[in-house]
């Protein structure tokens, strides 16, 4: 289901503000798709609730709660919500954005950056609408440009036979073919693949698989399965090893990916 008329009616005009920062929230069913855009404007894409996934030519990104996607102007990309999600976005001007990221890349939100995202969708919801104070602003860019880049992104190649192996792994991420045997398949020899992987995504294939099975466990975890169906049907031995891996990428382990949903929530668009 492509996103409706009125939403992107209420997002030009809001790209059209001489604010630096405006906010938009808009709350979507789990499968809701935004098809492919882009804007004038740098976005900071925040869900306060549920897990959403963006894509762009050059990779997908996965974002669970309490993390945001910061899409620069021009980028195009569309927003698929895994769950239901509660969407809440920062839209910046052009000259703005000094000093902010140049590329797509995943964020974590922290409580002050939670807070500021809240008091710019109560601004924008109020009658009339009332602009943010230049200090709120720049507290917002600052506490932007402190936050590093998490690793929630796969990067997408362009090689044809590259990117059979990796659309089919993003359809079955338990898939546990060697180089390889995906050589044999798409008519490569394993020495040649794993230097297209590394030439194209930046990273070997081994790498690129267990991204891609990370960010499908995000998205199970945040569905509410169990740690250990999740790490089943995601081809891990055991329950330890999918912990082991999942605790060294993100510094926690699964068990402890969920609680953030029950923070307070940001306001919504009604």
């Amino acid at each position: 289901m492509p996103v409706n008329g009125s939403a992107w009616a209420i997002v030009r005009k809001l790209e059209e503000s001489p604010q630096p920062i405006v906010a938009f929230a808009r709350d979507y069913p789990a499968g809701y798709l935004i098809e492919r855009h882009q804007h004038d404007r740098a976005q900071l894409i925040h869900a306060s609730a549920g897990i959403m996934r963006v894509d762009t030519p050059n990779g997908i990104w996965v974002v669970p709660p309490m993390r945001a996607i910061w899409v620069p102007s021009q980028v195009p990309h569309e927003i698929r919500a895994n769950s239901a999600v509660k969407m809440r976005t920062l839209f910046f001007r052009p000259d703005a954005r000094s000093g902010l990221p140049t590329d797509c890349c995943v964020i974590e939100v922290t409580p002050l950056l939670r807070e500021m995202i809240l008091r710019m969708v109560a601004l924008g919801e109020a009658e009339p609408r009332l602009p943010p104070s230049v200090h709120l602003i720049e507290l917002i860019l600052s506490e932007i440009r402190e936050i590093g880049a998490l690793p929630l992104h796969i990067p997408m190649p362009e090689d044809t036979r590259v990117r059979r192996i990796c659309q089919a792994i993003l359809q079955d991420p338990a898939d546990c073919r060697t180089s390889a045997e995906w050589g044999a398949t798409v008519g490569a020899s394993s020495r040649t693949l794993e230097r297209l992987f590394h030439k194209e995504t930046g990273i070997t294939f081994g790498s690129w698989r267990r991204q891609a099975r990370l960010l499908a466990a995000m998205t199970q975890l945040a569905a509410g399965r169990p740690v250990g169906n999740v790490a089943g049907d995601l081809g891990y031995d055991s329950p330890s090893a999918f912990t082991a891996m999942f605790k060294r990428v993100l510094g926690h382990p699964p068990s402890q990916f969920c609680p953030s949903l029950t923070q307070r929530e940001l306001p919504t668009d009604r």
